[in-house]
């Protein structure tokens, strides 16, 4: 009885071994076969602007390092930096199997429509998890939740019905409907909740000509604060 008991055991150790070995294999023949991209960015204007890559939001500049650092297939990359305020910084990279490229940023503020007066804006708080999620104010991105949470922060916007959405790839998107008051003050919370699918629809993907003007929304300091 005891040999009946002892070669099942053998076999599944047999089965195991042989199991692991491919997958390991596997996963090393990935990493050689992907391109790194690095992003460097001197002032906190470059390393909290939000990055896309071909037409794909994956996160804001500073922290796409270590576990969220950017792996792409061997080819051609289009990479989009967009900031609040400012130009858009587009550049085409060609990535190479097992090589990193860095992409080096530099951020030019945008011509700008006149604001009109504090007094007459509402303001928008925004505490919502992941930090990291991007916002998007009337389908036009506007910064990560971490630049725009936080005592003394928000966004200013002219007074009516704006849309608010806040995506994340790999999270269910969140949107919601506002119509703030002059001098009011609207909270939007809530915890993005995880999904299965990536993060795929247009609004993550945007639109290089929609870039936020002054009189639509811009970083702003709670001027009650």
């Amino acid at each position: 009885m005891k040999r009946v008991q002892r070669k099942p055991y053998l076999a599944w150790v047999l089965v195991l071994a042989l199991v692991s070995l491919p997958t390991g294999s596997a996963s090393a023949q990935k990493s050689d076969v992907m391109g790194e991209v690095q992003f460097d960015g001197k002032t906190n204007v470059e390393k909290t602007s939000g990055v896309w890559v071909d037409g794909q939001y994956v996160g804001y500049l500073k922290e796409l390092q270590g576990s969220k650092k950017v792996l792409l297939l061997p080819g051609e990359h289009t990479i989009s930096v967009r900031q609040n305020g400012y130009q858009d910084s587009t550049q085409t990279v060609v990535v190479q199997p097992g090589q990193t490229h860095i992409v080096r940023v530099s951020m030019v503020k945008a011509a700008t429509g006149a604001m009109p007066p504090d007094a007459e804006l509402a303001t928008i708080k925004i505490s919502v998890n992941p930090s990291r999620a991007a916002v998007f104010l009337d389908g036009r991105f506007v910064g990560h939740v971490g630049e725009l949470s936080g005592v003394g922060r928000g966004l200013q916007v002219v007074p009516g019905t704006h849309q608010i959405r806040i995506a994340l790839p790999g999270y269910t998107t969140f949107q919601t409907d506002i119509n703030p008051l002059p001098k009011q003050k609207v909270e939007v919370k809530t915890d993005l909740v995880k999904s299965p699918i990536p993060v795929t629809e247009p609004l993550i993907k945007g639109d290089p000509k929609d870039t936020p003007s002054a009189s639509e929304a811009h970083d702003a300091r709670d001027p009650q604060q």
